[in-house]
């Protein structure tokens, strides 16, 4: 019986491969070279998700042969047909996505002939580039940029609020080991787009050399490189106890979501909320349900911020912070934080040459913060591929912002399509990790289709 329903599967499978194989065979004639492998690329993807499709769990043989193959690697079945693609469109397939054409007009590149319709093909190319250029700044203008006024008030805001909760720390738990607390972020950054609603509220923690050790993720059993465990040492001639943070422990090991808890006890259950509010002319409440201790403040009658509590250790330099995995795994791990390191790395480079890199990070922020697919990608991620392409390209001046604009997006495509991306503070990373094969597939559909027209990226 499973023969029999293999069979018809593979029936369904040739029909819709005889037309791709016909299609794809005939694209060369009319496209040329380089059109053709943006169509087989872009057919690629449809097959693998018809293949997908018809791939159901009910046939345990190809779960077994899908598995552990990313849905942008190249299918066996590219070198099986000798019609689906030539050596030459293959060659063009695998080098796409750093040769991707950025305008619609560039499709014609296979037909042009003679050195009058190449000139004329590179003005409307530089045409097309100066549109989008308008447009990304224009949309910076009204999209992206916070007006000044707002961004005073939130910091002002938080600042009343981290006074009043320091204050409260102090006095409520005068034995609790904490550093200065301090506010963070993208708003203290000027990387914040849209409109000032979220900063961090850092709480650093005291741990006694002596009894503490920070362990790297790719060193224990999980193999997780950019998580830690901070393992409690010298039992033997210290007993637990003899640390504060000795009652967050969970086998061994300092537990952040237990120390998120103690935090959320502490300051959810016993502060008045509602009168600090008052004094201080500001409506806050806590976010419930929330994985850390979230506050919700509303100010200015119409304006929300979300503060979030950050528990923080800094070991050598080491930044480690409470926020638990996306999936909620390795719930007593912390995340290893590279954010200060890649601002200002980023804010280095453009300080020495006045580059747009920051404004091509905070307007692909700006339009991924409104697109329901892709704001699954994260600020870091954005940073680093902008910090990968500037090792690559030099000269980020204003008026290339459409073309770096569209080398990040080609170069986010090209990581996607790999499944990983490399911190460029410690390659061990891949910060794509917490993204499952499917959300992968969607970023990396969508951003491509994107690339014949991206202004459409501008009305998300």
């Amino acid at each position: 019986m499973a023969g029999v329903g293999d069979g018809k599967n593979k029936k369904g499978d040739n029909g819709i491969g005889n037309a791709i194989d016909f299609v794809l065979s005939n694209a060369r004639l009319v496209l040329g070279v380089g059109g053709a492998a943006m169509l087989g690329i872009a057919t690629l993807a449809v097959k693998r998700m018809y293949d997908r499709a018809i791939s159901a769990p009910s046939s345990p043989s190809k779960m077994d042969l899908r598995s552990g193959k990313q849905s942008w690697e190249e299918p066996s079945w590219i070198g099986s047909s000798p019609r689906l693609l030539t050596r030459d469109m293959k060659m063009n397939v695998s080098r796409s996505l750093q040769a991707l054409p950025t305008g619609s007009t560039s499709f014609e590149a296979g037909t042009s002939k003679g050195s009058a319709k190449k000139s004329q093909m590179d003005l409307k190319k530089a045409r097309l580039r100066l549109s989008l250029q308008d447009k990304l700044y224009v949309y910076y203008r009204k999209h992206v940029a916070i007006p000044g006024a707002e961004m005073s008030q939130a910091k002002q805001a938080a600042m009343d609020i981290c006074t009043e909760l320091r204050n409260f720390i102090h006095i409520k738990l005068p034995d609790m080991p904490l550093r200065d607390m301090y506010l963070s972020g993208s708003l203290y950054d000027d990387l914040q787009v849209v409109t000032a609603d979220h900063v961090q509220l850092m709480v650093p923690l005291i741990l006694e050399k002596n009894l503490w050790a920070a362990i790297p993720g790719e060193e224990t059993i999980m193999n997780v490189p950019g998580f830690w465990l901070v393992r409690r040492e010298n039992m033997e001639y210290f007993p637990r106890g003899s640390s504060y943070w000795d009652r967050c422990i969970v086998g061994g090991y300092l537990s952040p979501k237990v120390v998120n808890e103690t935090f959320d006890k502490a300051l959810s259950g016993t502060i008045n909320w509602p009168a600090i509010g008052s004094v201080l002319d500001l409506v806050i409440r806590p976010v419930v349900p929330s994985e850390t201790l979230t506050l919700e403040v509303q100010y200015d009658t119409s304006k929300t911020l979300f503060i979030e509590f950050l528990p923080l250790i800094v070991m050598e330099e080491t930044m480690l912070i409470a926020t638990p995995h996306r999936d909620g795994r390795y719930e007593n791990m912390w995340r290893q934080s590279f954010r200060t390191a890649e601002t200002v790395k980023l804010r280095a480079l453009d300080e020495r040459d006045g580059g747009c890199r920051c404004c091509c990070l905070k307007i692909l922020k700006a339009i991924c913060r409104s697109s329901p697919v892709l704001n699954k990608l994260t600020a870091s991620q954005l940073t680093n591929v902008i910090l990968h392409s500037c090792e690559k390209e030099s000269g980020w001046s204003p008026d290339l912002l459409a073309d770096k604009f569209l080398l990040i997006l080609k170069e986010l495509i090209s990581y996607l399509e790999q499944g990983f991306l490399t911190c460029s503070l410690d390659t061990k990373v891949n910060l794509f990790l917490e993204l499952g094969d499917e959300e992968i597939d969607e970023l990396g559909y969508m951003l491509y289709c994107s690339l014949s027209e991206p202004e459409t990226l501008l009305n998300t």
